[in-house]
Parts: structure tokens; C-alpha cells; sequence
């Protein structure tokens, strides 16, 4: 996600390659990113990153925050802005670490095409003309939408791996066509694909809303209504059981990084 990040922030033109520093653990990566865009820094060195960025993305799972945090936290100074897109780990816990301002920061896969709503969150010490500045470099990219903390989840499950849930359901339609049917999988995915961007540009340019379009498409008595009614008996609460899953698994993150947490407070 950090790299598309990246090339969603460069292909937008919201910031030149001249302006971003990047680091990665696998410092490859990060020298193959410099090498595509001309202008981009590498610096082999965290620390060094943090004290010259005024900005600073973090992007790594819940669990490797705490550690990062705890030992830069000295160099995370006042001036600076950590953005994290790690949704587990709340804005005020990570208030609570640092000294410098928070954002949570949660991308889409969709907005590496400067499309798809990004979900953003605020900490208490960033003012209004800083949340007006950090809105506007978002929308070079993504839709932003600042949310509360007690949606964090379900907001990230619709915009974030809603692609993921979208391209599985579609997969499968296009398993049982060529199953039960004569067409081959390059003919469907062919349809099924444009069919996608097709239905993408009706909802951009706002000529049909999805329940509109689902009308239009309907016709009484017609094929389409038939097909709606197998999905209405065989999807049930399938996204019912989808939501509480996705919220176990955020509820177990948030509970080992409680841990984490407070086995760092202890210095054990």
C-alpha cells in the first residue's frame, strides 16, 4: 500500500518527485521506485528521513507501529506530521506516543487511478487550516471523507477492501458463466470488466444512483428481475457475517495492540 500510495501522490502531481524521501527495510524497493520516478530520495536511514520530512507516512502493519514510535519518538517533533494508515491503532493512541501532530490516513487500491473515497482522521492538535491543506493534497488523488474513530471499520472494509469483496463476487460470476455455459473465460472477464468501468462512469457522472440503476436495469417480469431474485434468497446475511468477521479480526488487532502497548509502558 505504501507504493501505491506513492505512485497515486506522483501520477496525481499533488507533491514532484523532488519533494519525497522514501525508506523501506528491503531498501530495493525503495531504490526501484526512486529508479521509475527520476527525482525521488532514498535515504537508507529512518531517523534522517523523519528529521528532514515534514510529513511523514508511516505505512507498516499495526504491530510493527509501536516499536518504530517508541524509538523515533524523539525525533517526531513538534513541527512535523505523522500520517499513519494503519486503522487499529487509534489517532489518540498514537497521541498518546508521540509528540508531534497525528493523522490516520486510510488509502484505497482505487486511488492509485486518482479515484475512490480515502478515509482520514484527525488528531487534536491539527487546526483547521492544516486539516483545509492536508484535504486539498488527499483530493489530488481520492475523495477524502473525515470520519469518526467508531466507524474506522466498517468505513475501511467499504472503501478499502470493498475491491477486494467486489472483484471476488465478480470472479465468481464469471466462474459459473463459463460453467454453465458456453462462453469462455476471456469473453466473460472481457464483459465483465468493461461492464465494471461502464458502471463506474454512471456513478461518476451521477446519471443513475445505485438503486436508480438497479430500477432501470429491471424490467417486470424480465430476465434481470429472475437473476435478483436468486441473489436476494442466496446472499441472505452473507454481508451481515461479513462485517462482524472483519470486526472479530479488528478487535483482536486492537487487543494485541493494547498489549503491545502496555508491555512497552512497563519497559518489559
Amino acid at each position: 500500500m505504501g507504493r501505491i500510495l506513492i505512485e497515486a501522490i506522483l501520477e496525481s502531481q499533488a507533491a514532484l518527485p523532488a519533494q519525497l524521501t522514501i525508506h523501506n527495510r528491503t531498501m530495493e524497493k525503495a531504490c526501484a521506485i526512486a529508479e521509475q520516478y527520476k527525482g525521488v530520495t532514498v535515504s537508507a536511514d529512518l531517523r534522517s528521513l523523519i528529521r528532514k520530512c515534514d510529513w511523514v507516512f508511516l505505512c507498516v502493519k499495526p504491530l510493527q507501529m509501536i516499536p518504530i514510535l517508541e524509538e523515533y519518538n524523539g525525533d517526531l517533533t513538534k513541527g512535523k506530521t505523522l500520517i499513519s494508515i494503519t486503522s487499529p491503532l487509534s489517532v489518540p493512541q498514537l497521541e498518546g506516543m508521540i509528540t508531534c501532530k497525528a493523522v490516520r490516513f486510510v488509502p484505497s487500491i482505487v486511488n492509485r487511478a486518482g479515484q475512490g473515497a480515502s478515509l482520514v482522521t484527525y488528531g487534536l492538535n491539527v487546526d483547521e487550516a492544516q486539516k483545509k491543506e492536508m484535504n486539498a493534497f488527499f483530493s489530488n488523488f481520492s475523495a477524502p471523507l473525515e470520519i469518526d474513530e467508531a466507524i474506522t471499520r466498517v468505513s475501511s472494509d467499504i472503501a478499502s477492501c470493498g475491491p477486494a469483496f467486489i472483484s471476488f463476487l465478480v470472479e465468481k460470476m464469471i466462474e459459473a458463466a463459463v460453467a454453465e455455459t458456453k462462453i469462455t473465460r476471456k469473453e466473460a472477464t472481457h464483459i465483465a470488466e468493461h461492464m465494471l468501468i461502464g458502471y463506474g462512469a454512471l456513478l461518476q457522472e451521477k446519471l443513475f444512483t445505485l438503486s436508480t440503476l438497479q430500477k432501470r436495469v429491471t424490467v417486470p417480469g424480465g430476465v434481470t428481475g429472475e437473476g435478483l431474485k436468486v441473489l436476494s434468497d442466496e446472499t441472505g446475511d452473507m454481508f451481515h457475517k461479513l462485517f462482524v468477521r472483519t470486526h472479530e479480526k479488528f478487535d483482536e488487532d486492537k487487543y494485541f495492540i493494547q498489549k503491545q502497548l502496555e508491555k512497552e509502558r512497563r519497559g518489559t
